[in-house]
């Protein structure tokens, strides 16, 4: 018996590691894989030194260390997609494996959906030759026990809710299309539609907004698989963790629980080992006074006591955990004119395609201001921040900028990296100085402030992880001072420690701040005032990202009470209620009416929503831009509906109370 063809699309080689039958709701205990001693060095760089890991069935790993430790190439060994100097990796038999590498690869000559089926290679492989007809009954028996543990006849909807979810591109456009940020989610999409067993995601939450990414967080706690997973959004890793591993000077440190836990954890861990490393140096002092007492060492007792003592001399301290320092040039005067937006308004397209991005904005950075935006991707934030730089005119109302305003811009692709050469030469041209603000500093001392030390400072930047070229970018950029930064995505790639630093430095920055960030974390820590892009329009809310969520709920529960409560007035106003009527009741087709109006309210005014939204979505215009007319009617169409049922549910609410 034939099923819905899925075996059209092209089947192509997948990132992910996938063989034999997948597993089904295997008990906690059992053990996924298994890492034992691994060992992965680049030159004088020694990444992993004996790392020993494992992942059970159900667990939610999240993998930390600093920019540069090895977790990238951890995940890559797992995910079998390269090998390490020494050690062993066992793999459950049968297992499925999902890999979002950090960077990443599509066919580009394919589409959307081609790239995020070819996630579940196996599974289409596997339809392919049961539909073909081909193989004995066993195999025919064997290819349908496989798909349907899979899942795999509901396959296509799976790719097209999950694309939709994460508000992935459309699924008929050609990769080579897309942006980077497009692309990512669409490897993410990969990545998560074949429901393997263990999946293993690099920075996931990279170039996601704050919806989307709580949509992620809500599929991987419900997922029955096992995940391991690296990111610096801290609230992510505090929300999905169940055990956190953390690579620390090339060997693993596994601590049970969340991140919160995680940080107690590490602390207690440090406070042992500082501990321990106070009682050594003081064993060596008081031995060190024996030694120059000029006891005789060829005395037996004496002998031992100075075997111990070079024994114990010899162990090495714990490693001194260094942090970022990151150094931003004091700012020079704003004057009284910082950058004022007055009613500034920015509008796209042309015709029946025009629409605005935001509309009636007032907005005023002042010194020691700093502030968050927020929103889906391509709703208008890169068109407010060029606004803020000059770079355009409002439509409408005005944007001054003041004559002192020194801008410093960190883009979001961190395209400001030329990556041609050296550390040193992409932070000074290859001299030993650089000009940090209006003063001459060593570049070598600079680099270290950023965790780049000497022998460091001439590494192809080519050869840099994506976390150390985000250190490297700030470096670059924060140097040049200003007193008004500008920062789209600044938290992308950054490690825990370095993030935290960050924030320090902005926290204490003098001069005005406005950052794009979708790290909720980052967003509390630094922000006095948010601006978030929604649906209705786009709001200005004082106060960090929490403090605005928290009004942000006011404002939709004012709003559902209002929609709830029968006392509209300006429906009222349309009623004609004859007083010289005598009250009548309800028939029974009017109760029957009135009780199913709230939920047809409901429907229809989530036609209207799913309407806007679509003329709100830029990727429409992309390849359905002749539809716009024809969408924009039925929207009309839809909200007179809407005001004839508030109408008509005021009328035969009237009539139920006996005012009408």
């Amino acid at each position: 018996m034939k099923r819905s063809s899925i075996a059209k699309f092209l089947v192509i080689q997948p990132i992910h590691s996938f063989d034999s039958l997948p597993m089904v709701s295997l008990p906690s205990n059992t053990m996924l894989l298994s890492a034992t001693d691994l060992v992965l060095a680049y030159d004088y760089l020694r990444l992993l030194d004996g790392v020993t890991v494992a992942i059970s069935a159900g667990e939610k790993v999240g993998l930390v260390g600093r920019n540069g430790c090895g977790k990238t190439s951890l995940l890559k060994i797992l995910a079998n997609q390269s090998q390490a100097d020494g050690g062993d990796v066992s793999r459950r038999k049968g297992l499925r494996i999902g890999y979002l590498p950090q960077e990443f690869e599509l066919d580009e000559v394919s589409s959307v959906r081609q790239n995020i089926l070819s996630g579940a290679a196996d599974v289409t492989n596997w339809i392919s030759c049961y539909e073909s007809g081909k193989g004995s009954s066993a195999e025919q028996a064997e290819w349908l026990a496989k798909i349907e543990l899979a899942d795999g006849w509901n396959l296509e909807s799976r790719a097209k809710t999950i694309a939709t979810s994460l508000s992935a591109p459309p699924m008929e456009s050609r990769v080579d299309s897309l942006s980077g940020g497009e692309k990512r989610r669409v490897a993410l999409c990969r990545a998560l539609v074949a429901q393997p067993d263990l999946i293993l995601l690099d920075e996931p939450t990279n170039h996601l907004d704050a919806a989307t990414i709580n949509w992620l967080e809500d599929y991987l706690k419900s997922f029955s698989g096992a995940v391991m997973f690296v990111t610096h959004d801290r609230y992510f890793l505090d929300t999905i963790a169940t055990r956190v591993v953390e690579i620390d000077q090339g060997r693993a440190f596994s601590h049970p629980g969340n991140y919160t836990a995680f940080l107690e954890s590490k602390a207690i861990r440090q406070q042992i080992a500082d501990q321990g490393e106070r009682r050594r140096q003081r064993f060596l002092r008081e031995e060190l006074e024996w030694v120059k007492a000029g006891v005789r060492a060829r005395r037996t007792k004496a002998k031992h006591r100075l075997d111990t003592y070079y024994e114990i001399k010899g162990l090495e301290a714990p490693p001194e955990e260094r942090e970022m320092d990151v150094l931003i040039p004091p700012p020079s005067s704003m004057g009284n004119v910082g950058v004022e937006l007055e009613g500034a308004s920015v509008k796209v397209g042309e015709g029946n395609q025009e629409r605005w991005l935001f509309r009636n904005l007032d907005l005023s950075l002042t010194p020691g201001r700093c502030i968050g935006v927020v929103g889906k991707n391509g709703v208008g934030k890169t068109t407010l921040l060029k606004v803020c730089m000059g770079l355009m005119e409002p439509d409408e109302g005005s944007a001054t900028i003041g004559k002192k305003i020194q801008i410093n811009y960190i883009d979001q692709s961190r395209m400001q990296l030329k990556g041609t050469g050296t550390v040193l030469e992409e932070i000074s041209d290859g001299d030993e100085s650089v000009m940090f603000g209006t003063r001459q500093l060593s570049a070598r001392g600079y680099l270290r402030r950023f965790q780049f030390p000497d022998h460091r400072a001439n590494e192809p930047v080519a050869q840099l992880s994506g976390g150390e070229r985000a250190r490297l970018m700030l470096a670059k950029v924060l140097k040049r001072g200003g007193n008004f930064l500008i920062l789209d995505e600044p938290t992308n790639d950054l490690d825990l420690q370095s993030l935290r630093m960050l924030e320090e430095a902005l926290a204490d920055f003098d001069g005005s701040v406005i950052v794009v960030s979708h790290d909720r974390y980052f967003l509390d820590r630094i922000c006095d005032q948010i601006i978030s892009f929604e649906p209705d329009g786009v709001f200005v809310q004082p106060g960090n990202y929490s403090y605005y969520l928290e009004k942000r709920k006011e404002r939709e529960a004012r709003k559902q009470s209002a929609f709830q409560t029968t006392d509209k007035p300006t429906v009222a106003e349309k009623v004609k209620r004859s007083k010289k009527d005598r009250p009548r009741r309800l028939s029974y087709m009017e109760k029957r009416e009135l009780e199913g109006m709230e939920e047809n309210i409901l429907v229809a005014e989530s036609k209207v929503e799913a309407l806007e939204a679509k003329l709100n979505d830029p990727s429409f215009y992309v390849d359905r831009a002749h539809e716009a007319a024809e969408v924009t009617k039925e929207l009309e169409k839809q909200k007179k509906e809407v005001t004839a049922l508030y109408a008509r549910w005021e009328e035969l609410t009237q009539i139920e109370t006996g005012k009408g």
